[in-house]
């Protein structure tokens, strides 16, 4: 008898009795081996895969000082300006946490005309006040940074180095589906 189950977190329990399964498929012994097998190697990679750690550039341009950081980017310095696995801070918690977006903050100074550009990243803390908004949608407007005022927009994304490199999560799909295939191929 398997039995996976995860109380007290919304997953369901599944109880299986591999010989009743056998016996209602009514599949020959060795192709139910290798079924089984198939089977095992998908929950253990979808259950077990662990945290994805979300990559992100993090650099600050002022007047175009940092000439990495400015647009058009381009990841020529991807050694010296990506943080991976990105670190942010979270509202009341001491200590960093695993981000779960990138941001890039863009605009111009209204006092200078100078502009400035931020990449970072940070954490959703799952509340509804204005400072994990921040990741959850791009929007423009006005606002202040270092006690300036900025016409500018925050842009944010879920994927590793802001949509310029494949994630670890998405190659993991392309393996289990290649398995798949062959696995039915097998049989």
């Amino acid at each position: 008898m398997i039995e996976l189950s995860e109380s007290l977190t919304g997953f369901h329990s599944l109880k299986m009795n591999l010989l009743e399964v056998s016996i209602f498929c009514k599949i020959p012994s060795a192709i139910f081996k290798c079924s089984c097998l198939y089977w095992f190697i998908l929950t253990f990679a979808l259950v077990f895969r662990g945290s994805h750690s979300l990559d992100c550039f993090k650099c600050v341009s002022v007047g175009g000082d940092n000439q990495p950081c400015e647009d058009p980017f381009h990841n020529n310095y991807t050694k010296d300006i990506l943080e991976a696995p990105c670190w942010a801070g979270r509202k009341q918690r001491d200590g960093v946490f695993p981000a779960t977006a990138c941001i890039k903050l863009s605009g111009i100074y209204e006092d200078s005309g100078e502009t400035m550009i931020v990449r970072g990243c940070a954490l959703d803390s799952g509340t509804l006040t204005i400072d994990t908004e921040i990741v959850r949608m791009s929007h423009c407007g006005g606002f202040y940074f270092d006690n300036r005022y900025v016409s500018g927009c925050l842009q944010s994304c879920s994927e590793d180095a802001c949509n310029t490199s494949a994630s670890v999560y998405s190659l993991n799909w392309l393996f289990i589906l290649t398995l798949f295939i062959l696995m039915n191929n097998i049989q």
